[in-house]
């Protein structure tokens, strides 16, 4: 039998499966410990996700405060949304850094969640510590970047310590901090140095978000008395137009805008707090409602307001002044309004024609006789719009005949026309001649005579034509006159008169009797 001498291959092989045995206890608790840094792992991604959480929270709220005034957020949102960058950035770049760790000892299929080599004490100096592309020193000064930038944010001087103090990078003992945190700890250990890392930038940014929230003065309005009023362009719409008021508070803080409710429903306002109500029906309609502004503290105030609008139809008044017709060649007077629009916002247009504006009144001047005549009416609205209301078709006749007459002035100085019948010698002598007119109580236009023939007839009923002196009565006519005899009759004819529109016309024979 042989003994077991230290040399011998037997005691070699006891020796060798002791040392066996004692690194298999040593892995039990080694596991143990390993799945502890698990456990802290997921208490600070679940810590992390909380704080992300919150700092959403925050940047919602800026971002509403940024759309409700741009003036005062919008500057805030910015800076926010800068933080917020900078913060995407570092803890994207730690992620993958705990991806490289764990495929360096897992392999291809490495899984953050699920590492299968926990105690892997090579992966994690490889990743961070090679001296050609080791991970690091970049991430020192990545944190050592971001702690200066974020610390700008951050005014209260204990919340920058704070930051300061977490976030640092400073070592003792001449060892490099990439080093004393990486340098052959197992995988789990470091994979839990980068998440608590990740946890302390999470936080730091929740600081810099919250400072710059409490910055932004959103809720300060510094008035004594709110009142709401609303002011409309005007209380009259037509239908099919709309109907445009702007609500305000008095007292107001122009660089914001407070919440409206109108009849039931929250209106989209225009920037200077115009609101659009479109007019489909006509009759009168409430505007009535509240607004809600909010103070620092979060305090609603509300006001109501109440007013109404009225639409009517479409209607515009179009008529001549005279008559139901345009004639051609004259300045036709027309009369056009619109209810509830000032005469200078309305405007008109004609064809066959020119229509002008005359005062409160519109001459319409139509050239082609028998073509139709349309005189179009629209408004000024807000914005520099027109709008058509109404349209009306008018006939294009010539002007008539007029009438020839023969002025004098009776006993008591009063003009008279005499169109024919019996008038004393004497008015016939003293009468200069012949004029012409159209006056018929509804137009009274001169027209200017030319020329005319009187005729004469003698004892035996022979005709004696004389010719006037232009619209005067020539010698010769003035001496046949002298010779008539009581109860003789002469005829006035071939008068030709030119009226305003340029045309000559021969128009009727005037009978005198002679009395």
């Amino acid at each position: 039998m042989a003994v077991n001498s230290p040399n011998s291959p037997r005691q070699k092989m006891i020796n060798l499966m002791y040392l066996v045995f004692i690194a298999m206890l040593a892995l039990n608790v080694s596991a143990e410990v390993l799945d502890g840094f698990g456990l802290v792992d997921n208490s600070l991604r679940d810590s992390s996700g909380t704080m992300t959480d919150r700092n959403d929270l925050i940047m919602n709220e800026l971002a509403q405060y940024s759309r409700q005034n741009p003036e005062k957020a919008k500057e805030w949102y910015n800076k926010g949304l800068e933080v917020r960058k900078m913060t995407d950035s570092l803890t994207a770049y730690i992620h993958q850094l705990k991806y490289l760790m764990v495929r360096e000892a897992d392999g291809r299929k490495a899984d953050i969640s699920n590492i299968k080599h926990k105690d892997d004490l090579e992966a994690a100096s490889l990743v961070m510590l090679s001296p050609i592309n080791g991970e690091g020193k970049k991430l020192k000064n990545a944190i050592d970047d971001y702690r200066y930038n974020i610390t700008q944010f951050v005014q209260n001087p204990a919340r920058r310590e704070i930051i300061e103090r977490s976030l640092s990078t400073q070592t003792t003992g001449g060892k490099s901090w990439e080093a004393t945190r990486f340098e052959n700890i197992p995988l789990a250990a470091a994979v839990t140095m980068l998440t608590k890392i990740e946890n302390d930038v999470i936080a730091a940014e929740g600081d810099a978000l919250e400072n710059i929230l409490n910055s932004v003065d959103v809720g300060d309005f510094r008035v004594n008395e709110l009142n709401a009023y609303v002011i409309p362009e005007s209380d009259i719409v037509f239908r099919g137009g709309n109907y445009r008021a702007r609500v305000v508070l008095s007292a107001q803080d122009t660089t914001r805008h407070p919440v409206l409710n109108l009849n039931g429903t929250t209106p989209v306002l225009e920037g200077n707090g115009t609101f659009t109500i479109h007019a489909n029906n006509t009759g009168t309609f409430p505007v009535e409602g509240y607004l809600e502004i909010s103070d620092v503290s979060g305090t609603i105030t509300r006001r109501e307001f109440q007013s109404s609008y009225t639409v009517i139809e479409t209607m515009a008044t179009i008529a001549p002044s005279l008559m139901n017709v345009l004639y051609a060649g004259i300045d036709n007077e027309v009369s056009i309004s619109v209810p509830g629009v000032s005469p200078q916002n309305i405007n008109a247009t004609m064809t066959n024609g020119i229509l002008s504006r005359r005062g409160n009144m519109w001459a319409a001047t139509p050239t082609v006789v028998g073509k139709e005549a349309v005189i179009t009416v629209t408004v000024d609205e807000p914005g520099g719009t027109a709008r058509q209301l109404a349209s009306r078709e008018f006939r294009v006749r010539a002007l008539p005949d007029p009438t020839p007459f023969i002025s004098y002035r009776d006993s008591d100085g009063n003009p008279v026309t005499f169109k024919g019948g019996s008038i004393s010698k004497s008015v016939l002598i003293n009468a200069e001649g012949i004029q012409a007119a159209i006056d018929d109580g509804i137009l009274n236009i001169p027209f200017r005579v030319n020329g005319f023939r009187t005729v004469f007839f003698d004892s035996m009923g022979n005709a004696i034509p004389e010719v006037s002196d232009g619209n005067s009565f020539s010698q010769r006519q003035k001496e046949q006159i002298r010779r008539l005899a009581r109860g003789s009759y002469f005829y006035v004819s071939g008068i030709r008169a030119i009226g305003p529109d340029g045309m000559e016309r021969d128009i009727a024979v005037i009978e005198v009797q002679v009395n």
